[in-house]
């Protein structure tokens, strides 16, 4: 079945990968769907004279000659790219090329017995299998132009002199500015500039929440704006967009082999010789053309070929529609198997963002005025803590201040309409000689303010738990990930306390990069399997090191893209288990089709040595064969049906 497709390729070394199946996900390259039209339309004139040449034997049945004449010029028409196929696959040997020996064995000794008609029709039926087989790839052809649809959109260019244009998304570059209204789609990455919105991100994230984004806020392609206006800077375009690398990934997962085909690959020589006694001994025996033929065109194995591919496709597309980016099909295989967690604290059971836990007021001063004051003085520096104060009240209410300046590592000081300000860390106050109370205590950052020379509040900040993280960290455990160790670079006091709060009792605190990396290591050598998560920004070591590495949220750090297996776009930590029990079903549908593909092979087989296929057997041995390829395609297709919503 693998009779199909153009040779066209490269010289490097793996040039050889499925000339025959390119399971087309609509990634068929120009040349290979020419070459599929090709072959389909010399299987149409094959067809007709095979037509011809049958009804001449029926109506004139004395003048054997030309119906004979008619049915060579069948098989010799589709003969052409047999051949050649079956050349092609002598030079790079794989396990898809058996497939193109075999049937040009099989036509060659249909030819040697006389047998035109058997000659001619079994590459027809081989080339309309193919092409139902490219028809039916899976859903994945769907979740292909799901994700192209999603990739190609229009968008209204901003131009430099003010004006609007409308452009086809594909001709953006980094740096255009481009509108999106209510109701359009986000045609590529970037970062908002103007306007408030809310996104549904669920084509991308698959989370059901639309998000809220402001001005700053990094955007994906393929998001839906649902109201409000914003102006956008485009940041990444086409295969470096998100969307973009789903499909590089789809593309890269058919040819992903599992151990099974691995294995088979190994022995394909082998597996060559031992069809071709199966079929010498069958004739020996019987002195059946038909047998022979018909054990040629049954061992051909196609539907254990096709296993893999079409199980990884499925997965990826349910994989990316859930906001889960799976790099290589591989750790597919490799999450089923996980038995420990490695997790990273900010940022990933974080959201890695200061949030004002509490005010503590000291003089009798007002609340709101205080908090108003301090995010004025917060939005003159770029540190975390004032980062988190400016939060606190919109840009246009904050309070008029003078003569500004920041005083490094410890604070900022200003000139306000009560006279001189300041917020700051502890040693601020001190170096000022303004009298503090003691310093509360607490766990995380925290800030002081004075006016006028009086000190009148302490902020304390902390991090925010993502809320699902507890739940999340329960999940892994029950899939049996017993083992948890929360890694982080911060304080042990906080590692503890955040701990305590999700359930997980192994910590390891104040950890450097390196550190990081020999804990995972450790881990490895133990004899666990680990699953490493982190943001990427000072996990990549880790994360590479892990059995299987998940970055989160890596709409920005491309380092995580590069060092993890796994990115989920939308950093919700459920997806995790999700991973999981996906890659389980994954296995588990390879695994049934590994079966479906050896069984129904040794079935045909048997059948065909034993002569059940009657008098044609070789054309019902093509027919039935092409079944199981199908079969194989529809099981892999059940898995795209897989959706688990994630309830907020």
């Amino acid at each position: 079945m693998s009779v199909a497709t153009d040779h066209s390729h490269g010289s490097h070394g793996h040039s050889h990968h499925h000339h025959g199946h390119v399971l087309s996900t609509g990634l068929l390259t120009a040349n290979e769907k020419q070459a599929a039209a090709v072959q389909l339309t010399l299987a149409m004139i094959a067809l007709s004279l095979l037509a011809l040449g049958i009804t001449w034997r029926w109506f004139a049945p004395d003048e054997e000659g030309v119906s004979q004449l008619l049915l060579a010029a069948a098989s010799l028409i589709v003969a052409v790219p047999v051949i050649r196929s079956g050349w092609h696959s002598l030079r790079h040997p794989s396990l898809h090329g058996i497939t193109d020996q075999l049937i040009a064995l099989a036509m060659l000794a249909a030819w040697a017995t006389g047998d035109l008609l058997t000659a001619a029709l079994l590459p027809i039926i081989m080339i309309f299998g193919h092409v139902l087989e490219e028809r039916s790839v899976i859903g994945s052809k769907e979740a292909m132009e799901a994700l192209a649809r999603l990739t190609r959109s229009h968008a209204r260019l901003i131009t430099s002199d003010g004006g609007m244009r409308e452009v086809d998304n594909i001709v953006l570059k980094p740096g255009d500015l481009v509108e999106v209204r209510a109701g359009d789609r986000i045609p590529a990455d970037g970062r908002v500039q103007k306007g408030q919105a809310s996104l549904d991100t669920a084509p991308i994230t698959g989370e059901s929440v639309p998000l809220e984004v402001s001005t700053g806020m990094e955007v994906f392609g393929g998001a839906i704006n649902l109201d409000g206006r914003l102006e956008i800077e485009v940041t990444r375009t086409g295969e470096h967009s998100t969307l973009g690398k789903v499909i590089a990934l789809m593309q890269r997962a058919e040819h992903s082999k599992p151990p099974i085909t691995r294995l088979l690959e190994r022995y394909a020589q082998q597996y060559l010789g031992f069809v071709l006694t199966v079929a010498a001994i069958a004739w020996f025996l019987t002195y059946n053309d038909q047998i022979m033929l018909a054990i040629l065109v049954a061992a051909c194995p196609c539907a254990l070929v096709l296993s893999a591919p079409a199980t990884a496709i499925a997965g990826i597309a349910v994989a990316a529609r859930h906001g889960i980016l799976i790099r290589s099909s591989a750790f597919l295989e490799e999450l089923a198997d996980l038995t420990s967690l490695v997790i990273d604290k900010t940022g990933t059971l974080t959201f890695g963002r200061l949030r004002l836990q509490e005010v503590r007021l000291t003089g009798n001063v007002d609340r709101d005025a205080v908090l108003a004051l301090a995010a004025s003085l917060g939005a003159a520096s770029s540190h975390p803590v004032s980062r988190a104060m400016a939060s606190l009240i919109s840009h246009d209410a904050y309070y008029p201040l003078t003569d500004v300046r920041e005083i490094q590592g410890l604070g900022v000081v200003a000139v306000g309409s009560a006279g001189e300000v300041a917020l700051g860390r502890p040693e601020l106050f001190e170096r000022m000689s303004v009298s503090a109370p003691s310093v509360p205590l607490h766990d995380g950052p925290l800030a002081g303010i004075s006016i006028d020379g009086a000190f009148v509040a302490w902020f304390l900040l902390s991090d925010t738990i993502k809320p699902e993280a507890a739940d999340a960290m329960t999940e892994l455990r029950a899939l049996g990930l017993n083992r948890q160790l929360l890694l982080t670079g911060d304080r042990h006091s906080v590692a503890q306390a955040l701990a305590r709060e999700i359930g997980i009792s192994d910590v390891m605190a104040e950890a450097l990069p390196a550190d990081k990396l020999k804990r995972v290591l450790s881990e490895t050598k133990s004899g666990f399997k680990p699953l490493v998560v982190g943001d990427g920004i000072n996990d990549s070591l880790a994360l590479k090191a892990g059995a299987v590495g998940i970055a989160m949220g890596a709409g920005g750090a491309d380092i995580a893209l590069a060092s993890s297996d796994i990115i989920l776009i939308g950093s919700d930590l459920r997806r995790l288990g999700t991973c999981i029990r996906l890659s389980r079903l994954c296995r588990q549908t390879l695994k049934t089709n590994v079966i479906v593909g050896l069984g129904w092979t040794v079935a045909i087989v048997a059948l065909a040595g034993f002569g059940f296929l009657g008098t044609a057997g070789a054309v019902v041995a093509a027919i039935l064969h092409n079944f199981s390829t199908l079969l194989v395609l529809a099981n892999a297709g059940r898995m795209m049906r897989y959706d688990e919503p994630l309830t907020a």
